[in-house]
Order: structure tokens, then sequence, then C-alpha cells
């Protein structure tokens, strides 16, 4: 026989445990509403119904964290939720097993990271586990609003301190403050947009929050070497100890190519005979095969590699580590740097001079996409402005042939001299 009486905080305390057993005393006033009397001593508030013909029992809370008062209000919104044909234990078990922020990330990197370059998928997998992760790793994936994105989004823009250490052993870096990082912000939003569309495409959600995140203002670099500081460049390579350091940096700047296809470039790459060099999507970019015309100088860098490195080795650039090319030219460049003067240049903006040397040289903004192995159009316009020379030698030959041409003026005591 079911145990009912009219539940109350005396009762819940003095009832004594069965030995051997659990049991319920329902309560008489709302239907389902009991306190089960565990064979431990410990009592917890429950609430007993039947959803789509299944017997179902779900737990409202521990006694005497909760009073009779407060379990049987809650007990009362559970019943009516139920005589609406709802099933709050069926959504709390889905609610505990939907899949949260952190398996997304697992997820994603499991199927979309493999497709990308070994820098592109480090770089993501880094932006997720220091920018997002310890905002969101615990959340359902389905609570993600466009409003936490943008609030996201607002923090990595407004920048971190640096470094990451909590205590700094430098002084000058403990000093160093944040930095805003705008680009950092857009690159992230991107990410996140990728993976919320996998997220709606798995069933997870059905929005996708990030699709219209807001862009922060870009301000691309721009740096050309002049001639001068070309000139300079050249005869500190040429002087250099480091040849392998120094061919790295003369064929970026003959070919625009970037840094690390030139660390990682193989001789078989290259055809002599043509003057070409068919980079392997494995290591460009687009991840797309880019052939491009070499110079003869170019050329001439590789022949005497040929002869430089060591029989049977591949690479024109090895390493210290046998087989892996060379990995780090940085204190080779900022030596350069500071031997002639250009604090403020990369190695990657010999290859925004290299398109600049390309525009004054009259090639097309077509033919620089192509040499530069650009996939995306706008990716080239960034050079567009350097056309304006031209353009406006163009633009003066017309104001040149519509200016008035200079008149005489009549001199009236020349005249009455000569006459």
């Amino acid at each position: 026989m079911v145990n009912r009486l009219r539940l109350n905080e005396k009762c819940v305390r003095d009832t004594e445990p069965a030995v051997g057993r659990d049991y319920q005393i329902f309560d008489t006033d709302v239907r389902g509403f009991a306190v089960c009397i565990y064979r431990s001593g410990n009592r917890a508030f429950t609430i007993d119904y039947r959803h789509a013909g299944r017997q179902r029992r779900m737990t409202i809370g521990r006694w005497p964290e909760w009073s009779t008062t407060s379990a049987r209000d809650r007990a009362k919104e559970l019943r009516r939720e139920i005589d609406a044909g709802g099933d709050p234990l069926g959504q709390k078990e889905s609610g505990r097993e939907a899949p949260r922020f952190k398996d997304l990330i697992e997820r994603y990197i499991e199927v979309h990271l493999p497709h990308l370059s070994p820098t592109n998928a480090s770089d993501q997998k880094s932006m997720l586990a220091k920018l997002v992760a310890p905002e969101w790793s615990n959340r359902l994936v389905t609570e993600i609003t466009p409003y936490d994105v943008e609030k996201l989004l607002n923090k990595v823009a407004a920048g971190r301190a640096r470094p990451s250490k909590a205590k700094p052993n430098n002084r000058a870096r403990k000093l160093q403050g944040a930095k805003p990082t705008p680009v950092r912000a857009n690159r992230t939003g991107e990410v996140l947009r990728k993976m919320f569309t996998y997220a709606v495409g798995w069933g997870w959600r059905e929005d996708n929050p990030a699709s219209s995140f807001r862009r922060r203002i870009e301000n691309a670099r721009e740096r050309f070497l002049s001639h001068e500081e070309i000139h300079k460049l050249a005869e500190a390579l040429e002087a250099a100890e480091d040849r392998r350091a120094a061919d790295i940096i003369r064929l970026c700047m003959l070919t625009g190519a970037r840094v690390g296809e030139v660390r990682q470039a193989q001789f078989i790459h290259f055809n002599l005979e043509h003057l070409s060099w068919s980079k392997p999507a494995s290591m460009t970019k687009q991840r797309k095969v880019h052939r491009l015309p070499i110079s003869d100088e170019a050329a001439a860098i590789v022949r005497q590699r040929q002869l430089l490195v060591p029989r049977g080795c591949q690479l024109l650039f090895p390493g210290d580590v046998p087989g892996q090319p060379v990995k780090e030219i940085r204190r080779f460049w900022s030596n350069i740097q500071k031997q002639i003067g250009i604090p403020d240049v990369r190695i990657h903006d010999l290859r925004h001079t290299f398109a600049s040397l390309l525009v004054s040289g009259g090639a097309s903004l077509e033919m620089i996409g192509k040499l530069l192995g650009h996939s995306q159009m706008q990716t080239t316009q960034r050079y567009a402005h350097l056309m304006d020379s031209p353009l406006r030698a163009g633009v003066d030959a017309v104001a040149s042939a519509f200016r008035p041409r200079p008149k005489l003026v009549h001199d009236a005591n020349e005249a009455q001299k000569t006459a």
C-alpha cells in the first residue's frame, strides 16, 4: 500500500529509514510528489509520472538542502509541465548529454584541420585553446548566442598583455601592456563561423550565431624597400658569412616566394633548363601546385646550392637535423636589419617589394597574382595603388594637351622704334 500524507518538515525529519530497503512517502496535495527515505538515512524529494507509457521518476533535490515547501512548489511546476505533455526528466537527461563547446572543438580539430596546412592548423588550435576554450569550454553548443560571439571577439580585439605568463622574468615584458589585435579577432570570427556551420550540419543546433559577426577594420601593412635599401641589402647579403641564410633571403627577394616555401624547397622542384620552379601543393598557402618562372640569378643560386649541399640530399637548405630543412633564420635577419638600418622591415616585406618592382616594370595585376600564387584577385588588389604613377603620367599628358598655348604680347614701344 502506498504511504500518503501531507508532507512537512517534521514528518520528513522524523521518519525512520527501513532496514535493507528504500521507500517513499507520497504527498496528498501534489500528485506524484514524494519524499524518498533511503536505507542510509538520507532523504530526497522526487516526483513520479508517466510519459509515453513509461513510468518515470525525477529527483527534485535532497533534504535538507531543499525544504518541503520549496520542493512542493517545484513539484507543482513540474506537474503542470507533465500535464501539458512534457517530459522534464527526458529534458534533463538530454541536456546532460547535449554536446558542449569543448566537444565541438574536438570534432572540428578532427574533421576540418587535417585539410589545412600544418601552419594554419597549428595556428587555429592555438587560437581555440587560448582565446575561445577558456570562455566557452563547458557551455552547451546551443547556448551560444550572437551576443556571446560579439562579446568574445571584442575581448580578442582588445588584445591581452604580453607575455601570457603571470610572472614574466623580464622587466621590459613586465611593463608591456595589452596591444589591440583586430585582425586576430577577425580570424577568430571566421573560425567560429566555420565551426558553427559544421554544428548546424551535424544537427547540434539550428542556426549559426557567428554567421554575421562584425568585422574589424584591417589596415594592411605596406612597407616596400627603396632602390637604395635594396642595394644595401644586396651588399650585406653578399658579404654575409652565413651563406645558407643569405641565399634564403636572396631567393625570397628574387622570386617573391614566402620564406617557408624557400626553406622547404627541393632540387627536384626546379627545372633549370626552362628556368621554372614548381612548388608542390603541400608547400603553398593556397594548397595548390604553383609553377612560376625564375630569373637567371635565382637559377644560379640553385646551382650553387647543388655544389654546397651533401650528395643525396634533396633539400636546397638542409637544417641541423638530418632530413629536415633549416628551421629559423630570424637571428640572421635581425643582424641584417641592424646592419643596414631597416628595423621595420620583415622578411615578408621582400614579397611586397617584389610585387612593387613588377608594377614599376609595367606588369599587370593578373600577372602579379600569378607570380605570387594568389588564388583570389582581391588579394592582389592591395598593389593596385602602385599603378598610380603610369596613370598619373597619362593624366598629365591630357592636361598638357588641353593647356592653352602662350600668346605673344605686342609691344607698342618696340613697334614705334622699328617704324
